[in-house]
């Protein structure tokens, strides 16, 4: 996937220079509260680590990545969008795809999680080789827990953990087909 357009959005690869777009979403504690209780990225760790991270998934993966949101209206940058192999995955393993976003706060409750989310899971089930979909969430983060709710993905489990209880939802291919296709 190179790129993919929803009605308002077109979702695309990051480049270097998108770095102080990053830097500044993740810079806004209210967007960082749910994933680190917020505090911001620093600029060195976004250009030394994420960024260079965020890059190379493209070399890695022909549908899998981290992308760009930027409406398309307006040309501006809304936040970023994740659908890739989930972290305790085996190497190459392409079967099962993370979704996730993070959004500028001036977008929330405008409907473009659902909207993004949406359109990767349809994307990523267009490949026959893709049978699951994962979403993490904090469970105190109730409008993400209802994004992946409208995105098809219904809840599996609840982890507890030191930083604060997570919840996992799914979708398989099966679910997917008779449901949302």
């Amino acid at each position: 996937m190179i790129h993919t357009e929803t009605e308002r959005m077109v979702l695309r690869r990051f480049t270097p220079d998108d770095l102080a777009l990053l830097v500044e979403l993740d810079s806004d504690p209210l967007v960082m509260r749910h994933i680190n209780g917020g505090r911001p990225t620093p600029p060195a760790v976004m250009r030394d680590e994420i960024l260079p991270k965020i890059l190379g998934y493209y070399d890695r993966y022909e549908r899998l990545g981290i992308w760009a949101a930027v409406e398309k209206d307006s040309g501006a940058f809304l936040g970023w969008f994740h659908f890739r192999p989930p972290k305790a995955a085996p190497p190459h393993d392409t079967g099962t795809a993370e979704l996730g976003y993070r959004l500028r706060r001036a977008v929330w409750g405008r409907g473009y999680a659902t909207e993004g989310s949406r359109a990767l899971v349809r994307t990523g089930f267009a490949d026959p080789g893709l049978h699951r979909v994962v979403a993490l969430a904090r469970a105190a983060n109730t409008a993400s827990c209802r994004v992946m709710e409208k995105a098809g993905l219904s809840l599996v489990r609840e982890v507890s953990e030191p930083e604060g209880d997570l919840v996992e939802y799914g979708l398989d291919r099966p679910t997917w087909e008779s449901q949302w296709q």
